[in-house]
């Protein structure tokens, strides 16, 4: 059984992401509670992640025991900062309120957890926690994300946990991509990965051997050296039928190169290193490495798209899931 919940515009099923899951629907809004707030109260997201919640246990209820199952639930209350009066511990700073809003769905989170507990299926499920974007609160002169490419908005973590309990906590600190998550998953469960060209890969064998107390070792033959992880941004992606301005960030070795226009439309770039956590930029003193990165973002942003995009049509409830993530529509 493969079942999809979601409350964002972005994987609306028009855009494909239905593909492979029998059911795949966003959950009536349902009863929310008036104590609950949200910072970004125009965003018009109806409901909260409560319901989503909900829809998800009922699921399990019906199937959980009778079948094996593949559930992907996708979670909105944190990027529209919802919290309530018991969440609200960390004071009224727009960062403040991101972590009350993020102790919340720890809560909302842990009601499924508790679910899944109780009629004996952690032990025989794997849960994987994972996130598009981080956020800015002005590090760089930045606030939100989708604007630019920084490591407050890029850089987030993938938390899995296994259907057994570990002796102590696996961390493994080289550089991966959500790309990376479906082959990790498939290949922790002995399934087949049914692809001959991956932008991903498995981070399986370097699991296991921290388990076991080794040094990891990749999983692909000659995958020792990392490869540059690239994140790419049309700034003007919410604007349609917008002149294409493009933002670019590469990671390689201990650097990472970003360039982009910004809020006023000039150009920038950037050279961070990850000796200082990437805080300053280095531009000036690693000129031969910029000039490399810079080229690699250039040759980048001249690529042609490998697809041909289709036009669609969204009803009015659609177009309003979009309005409320920022894209300027009539």
């Amino acid at each position: 059984k493969t079942v999809g919940l979601f409350r964002n515009g972005w994987v609306n099923p028009q855009f494909g992401f239905d593909q492979g899951f029998e059911k795949y629907y966003k959950p009536l809004g349902g009863y929310q509670d008036v104590r609950t707030k949200r910072l970004r109260p125009n965003a018009q997201q109806v409901g909260t992640d409560e319901s989503m919640v909900a829809d998800a246990i009922e699921f399990l209820r019906i199937h959980g025991k009778t079948s094996r199952w593949f559930l992907y639930v996708h979670l909105m209350d944190v990027h529209e900062y919802t919290y309530d009066k018991e969440s609200a511990q960390f004071g009224t700073a727009v960062p403040d309120i991101y972590d009350n809003s993020i102790l919340r769905e720890d809560w909302v989170i842990s009601t499924l957890y508790d679910y899944l507990a109780k009629q004996g299926l952690l032990e025989k499920t794997l849960i994987v926690l994972a996130s598009d974007h981080g956020e800015a609160f002005g590090e760089r002169g930045y606030e939100g994300h989708a604007r630019e490419l920084f490591p407050e908005t890029t850089e987030t973590p993938v938390i899995i946990s296994f259907p057994f309990a570990l002796s102590k906590p696996i961390v493994l600190d080289r550089r991966t991509t959500n790309m990376d998550i479906w082959p990790t998953v498939l290949e922790l469960m002995g399934l087949p990965i049914q692809a001959d060209d991956l932008d991903g890969r498995s981070h399986r064998q370097e699991i296991i051997a921290l388990a076991r107390g080794s040094a990891p070792t990749p999983s692909e033959p000659g995958a020792d050296a990392e490869k540059p992880s690239v994140a790419f941004l049309d700034e003007n992606w919410g604007v349609p039928g917008s002149e294409r301005m493009a933002a670019v960030s590469i990671v390689e070795d201990d650097f990472r190169y970003v360039s982009g226009k910004g809020w006023n439309g000039q150009p920038y770039e950037r050279l961070l290193s990850m000796e200082d956590g990437q805080r300053q930029d280095v531009l000036a003193s690693n000129p031969e490495v910029a000039k490399r990165l810079r080229e690699q973002a250039r040759d980048l942003v001249a690529q042609k798209p490998v697809h041909e995009s289709d036009a669609i049509e969204l009803d009015e409830m659609q177009l309003d899931q979009l309005r409320a993530l920022g894209y300027q529509l009539p």
